[in-house]
Formats: structure tokens, sequence, C-alpha cells
């Protein structure tokens, strides 16, 4: 968080000739970077921005510009620096995930486990008022799936297509804050609210903030984003799925059933997530066809026995949502770069538009592309070209391709006033001519 975006990267200075650069010289501009505020910063970011660009070479340049724009794909997660900070400093994983999650600082937890080994990261305690890592969830094609991973009994919660809240309440204070572990207090003045007419005095909560309409359904996520941010219309309430601490005892270590119970000892049932609890397949499909009735997203399946964790993805929490398909047609496409340099990468994909012919671009992606597919669209898209550019190659919008998607939402950046969240590619339709690919109001239904 350091205000430096894609605009800011305009007009970069030529890289330089030789290497200079340290961790440390970036981390220090970074952390300058974020630390201006008020008149003049943002005059002064740019300098600062000239600075560190303009002492990069070309390689380094596309590093600093992938990271400041979350574009640099690198798999150095949470999970798995975890682990390696386990491994330096010759500790239990689990130790580790465990400091990671009541700390929410990777790298305080670095610094503890590396010079004071595992009595440092013992001292790690849960403190309301101040944020934890959230867990996560990985993903399942299906419900099927997701109950192998979980085993039964098993929880199907209603996965809302929200804002991750963690909520504190220590007497009349009480504190929101985001996945990231952002302060979203002052945002979300209804949430404090309604935690503050729970009947305890210390707790804290996990869950969701969810716009909902005049007629009870969830909004899109865009408005309840921009509502989070800014008063807009529409109501902001929170729904909680878990509880970490209750009036001084905490929980985190507990089973998830024991924890849900005090869940729902404390907070009423119309501030919880719908949770149905399944011995089998199908009691979860059940559930799943359920929450998607009522205008979720999917659903998430959860172990009962399994203690609240973090860092890594496991096995504890699945996700699964409907998997949406459209076949579309590449309108142009990126020169890659790192791994795929030389290689044609990201996708311009556009919806056939039925009244005034042509095409509606509705995005970019070149997630889901293996080596193999990269090779091939190379070849055959520069046998498509009509204009190739240093960056962008735009071609004849003949070659369809099937995307997989987990939404739509609205967007100011496309034509067609809509955008594909999560678009991957899964294969290419070359039995298929573009004038049978899916219309701009094939997608505008889904929204």
């Amino acid at each position: 968080q350091i205000g430096l975006g894609y605009a800011g990267l305009r007009d970069l200075p030529p890289p330089a000739e030789a290497a200079t650069l340290t961790v440390r010289d970036v981390d220090t501009a970074f952390e300058s970077m974020g630390a201006l505020s008020g008149q003049g910063s943002q005059a002064r970011r740019r300098e600062l921005v000239h600075r560190l660009f303009g002492a990069a070479t070309v390689d380094e340049q596309r590093m600093l510009g992938g990271l400041v724009t979350g574009e640099l794909r690198q798999g150095a997660q949470a999970g798995l620096l975890a682990d390696a900070i386990a491994v330096a400093a010759l500790v239990p994983a689990g130790t580790i995930r465990r400091a990671l999650l009541l700390a929410g600082d990777l790298k305080l937890v670095a610094v503890a486990a590396l010079l004071g080994g595992a009595p440092a990261l013992a001292e790690f305690a849960l403190t309301v008022g101040r944020p934890i890592a959230p867990m996560l969830a990985q993903s399942a094609a299906d419900v099927g799936t997701a109950l192998a991973a979980t085993g039964v009994p098993a929880a199907v919660d209603d996965k809302l297509d929200g804002v991750r809240i963690q909520v504190h309440r220590e007497g009349e204070t009480v504190a929101v804050f985001s996945r990231s572990l952002d302060d979203l207090t002052g945002r979300m003045p209804e949430v404090v609210q309604q935690v503050l007419r729970l009947p305890v005095a210390r707790v804290v909560l996990d869950g969701e903030a969810l716009a909902v309409g005049p007629d009870g359904r969830p909004m899109p996520f865009q408005d309840t984003a921009s509502r989070s941010m800014r008063r807009e219309s529409g109501s902001l309430r929170a729904y909680f799925f878990d509880a970490l601490h209750v009036d001084g005892s905490d929980l985190i270590d507990e089973p998830g059933a024991v924890r849900w119970a005090a869940l729902d000892e404390v907070v009423p049932e119309e501030m919880r997530v719908r949770r149905v609890m399944v011995s089998g397949e199908a009691e979860a499909e059940a559930a799943f066809q359920a929450s998607l009735s009522a205008g979720h997203e999917g659903v998430v399946v959860k172990a009962a026995e399994a203690a609240y964790d973090v860092g890594r993805r496991g096995s504890a929490w699945v996700k699964v949502k409907p998997r949406h398909t459209l076949d579309l047609v590449v309108l142009a496409v990126e020169w890659g770069h790192g791994r795929r340099t030389g290689k044609l990468s990201n996708l311009h994909l556009g919806a056939r538009d039925p009244r005034g012919g042509g095409f509606v671009m509705l995005g970019k992606t070149f997630k889901g592309l293996t080596d193999q597919m990269l090779a091939w669209q190379t070849e055959k898209l520069l046998s498509l070209a009509v204009e190739r550019g240093d960056w962008v190659v735009k071609v004849r919008p003949e070659l369809v391709v099937e995307v997989a998607f987990d939404g739509v939402q609205r967007s100011t950046r496309y034509p067609g006033g809509v955008a594909l969240r999560f678009a991957r590619v899964l294969r290419y339709r070359e039995d298929k001519p573009a004038s049978e690919a899916d219309t701009i109001d094939a997608v505008l239904a889904l929204l």
C-alpha cells in the first residue's frame, strides 16, 4: 500500500546499463513512497519512482513494475515463505504458521524465528484489537471432491461474494479489518453498530461484509466494494462464520465445531452465514444448489474437527463455485515476458456483437495456458496478424477460445461495460467459426 499503480509507471526513465540496485535499496524506496502524504506528495512520489527505476536495468524495471502492479507471478506466497522460514530457523512449520496467524506479519515472525527460535515464537498470542492473518480455502470442482478432502461430518457454508472482514470488540470499542489486515472501521459504521449490539464484552469474529438490496438478495461484489470505500445506496451488513475469541477464551486451536458453537451463542442467526451440517454428498449438493438459488457465488465446505489455520490453502476449508464458460474470439495478444519471452501470451478476448457486427472486448487473460498451448498460439496468431507492435499484436478475429470464469462484473475499462472475473483458457475451438462465438448479450445476461 504505497500509493503507486499503473498510472505512476508512465513515462519511466530509460533503464540503467549495469545492475547496482540491492534489495535494501528497493525496500527503502518503496517504504519512502508509502510514507508520503499531503500536498506535494504526488510529485515527490514521482521523483522517487524515477530515481528507483532509473537505477534499474531492463530486467529489474520489469520485475519492479510487476511488483507494483501485482502482476509478478513468482509463487512466493505466504505459505511457501512460512515453510522456508521454518527450515531456516530449524523449527516446525506448524509453529511458524501459528505465529504468523497471531502476528499477522511475516517479517515479525521471520525475525523472531531466526533470532529467538521456538521460545520467541511461543510469545505470540491473540490480542483483541490486533488483526491476525485469516484462514483460507482451497478450491474444488464439485462438492464431492471437497468432501473427500474435509471428511465428514462437515459444514457447508454459503460463500458470500462480499468483503472479508475480521471484527475485534473490546468493550465499546470495535475495529474492523480487511483480509489484508487494513483498518476498515471508519468505512463500515453499520458493521460497528451491529457488533456493538452483541451480548459480549470481548470478541474476535471472522466473516463477510455484504451489500444487500431492497429485496434482501446480495448485490454484486462491485457494489459491496464501492460501499466499503464510501457511502452509496445499498445496506452493508455483516455476516459471520467463525469465532476466534469470546470473552477471554481463545478459540483458534479448538475444532471448528467448538468455534461454531461459540459463534451461535453470541451472534444471532440473522448475522450468521447460513451453515448446513452434512454427512454425505447428496446433502452437500442440496446445500450448494440452495446457496446458488439465494444469489451467492457457491459454498465453502469445512472440516468440523479442524483448528483455525493460516498460510497454505489446506484441505480443512474447500470452496466450490459453479464454472461458467464462454466461447470468445481472440482480438489481439501481447508478447510475454520472463519465461514467456518470445511467446505470444496475454489474450485480448471479445464477444460477438449480433447487432452492430464485429466483436466487443471483455478483457485479457494469460491464465490456463500450458507451454504447449503457448507455442501453438504464438505460431497460429502470428499467421493471423494484421498489425505487429513491440508489445501488442492485433489479429484477424477468427480464432475461437473456450474460456472459464467465475462471474461477470461491470467495468468502464472495456467497451461492453462488463468484464470477466478470473478468466482462464480451457481450450481452443478450431472447429468453431467466429460467427458462432458467444454474444455480448449472453455475457450481459450473466451480469
